[in-house]
C-alpha cells in the first residue's frame, strides 16, 4: 500500500505539472479564466474542486498539532490545490516507519505526549 501511495502521489504531481506547464504556455490563468468566469460550469467545477480541497483540509486539521502548520497547508491546499494535497499525502507517507494505514490516517502524537491528551 505504501508504494503505491507513493506511486499515486508522484503521478499527480507529475501529471498537474504538466498540465499546468502546457496551459501556461497557452495562456496565462488570469486571460482564461475571463472567458470561463460567465460560464456556470466552469463555476461549478471551480466550487467542486475548493469544496474538495477544504474536506481534505480537514483531515490536515485532524492530523497536525499546531495552528501555524495547519494555517500553512490552508494556504498551500487554497493556492496549489492537488499539488499540496499530494505532497501532504507523500511527505505523511515517507516520515511513517513503520508504515500503517492506522498511522497515516490518525493523529500525529506530540513526542511527550500521551494519547489521552493528545485527543482533548
Amino acid at each position: 500500500m505504501r508504494n503505491w501511495l507513493i506511486l499515486f502521489c508522484i503521478v499527480v504531481i507529475g501529471s498537474m505539472t504538466c498540465v499546468t506547464t502546457m496551459a501556461s504556455l497557452d495562456r496565462s490563468v488570469l486571460k482564461g479564466g475571463v472567458g470561463l468566469w460567465p460560464d456556470p460550469w466552469f463555476i461549478a467545477t471551480l466550487l467542486d474542486a475548493y469544496f474538495g480541497f477544504l474536506t481534505f483540509y480537514l483531515w490536515v486539521i485532524y492530523k497536525e498539532t499546531t495552528w501555524a502548520t495547519r494555517f500553512g497547508w490552508l494556504v498551500s491546499i487554497l493556492l496549489l490545490g492537488n499539488f499540496a494535497m499530494s505532497a501532504y499525502l507523500l511527505w505523511k507517507v515517507l516520515r511513517l516507519r513503520p508504515f500503517t494505514i492506522e498511522a497515516l490516517l490518525l493523529r500525529d502524537i506530540p513526542s511527550g505526549q500521551s494519547i489521552e491528551k493528545a485527543s482533548a
